[in-house]
């Protein structure tokens, strides 16, 4: 089992976050114990702000057990075609619109894991149905 990770799992755990640190290292540490971690290029410049310099970043992964898995082209294709999706709704309401690299997060995941471990369920499941969220199974 391949899980990607979100960095808001991440950083819950590194900035000792209160709330949501506990769930967060349980996530981590179960998956962890089922398979490989991964992460895309946009956790790992989101991590980065947590580390005084890149060779403790890659300490931090190495010692976690976290790959680093480089994006094919298919993903940013993926991401656009799900932020305009997004674009078109919030255009219709009042949602927020998020960022590319929320999408980008989550069409990694769907190309390269088994599902993706996250606090934001509700976001990744509108843009993408077929991704697994945490401890649901593939759609697919």
């Amino acid at each position: 089992m391949i899980s990607a990770v979100d960095t808001n799992v991440l950083l819950d755990v590194l900035m000792a976050d209160e709330r949501f640190m506990a769930d967060s290292k349980s996530l981590l540490d179960e998956a962890r114990s089922e398979g490989a971690l991964v992460i895309c290029e946009v956790v790992y410049a989101e991590l980065a702000c947590a580390f005084a310099d890149r060779s403790r970043l890659r300490r931090f992964l190495q010692s976690t057990g976290i790959r680093l898995v480089p994006s094919t082209e298919a993903d940013p294709g993926m991401a656009g075609e799900a932020w305009r999706m997004q674009l078109s709704r919030a255009q219709r309401t009042t949602s927020a619109v998020r960022i590319a690299a929320d999408y980008m997060i989550g069409a990694h995941a769907l190309g390269h894991a088994d599902r993706l471990l996250t606090r934001d369920v509700g976001f990744y499941r509108a843009c993408y149905p077929g991704l697994a969220l945490n401890w649901e199974t593939a759609a697919n």
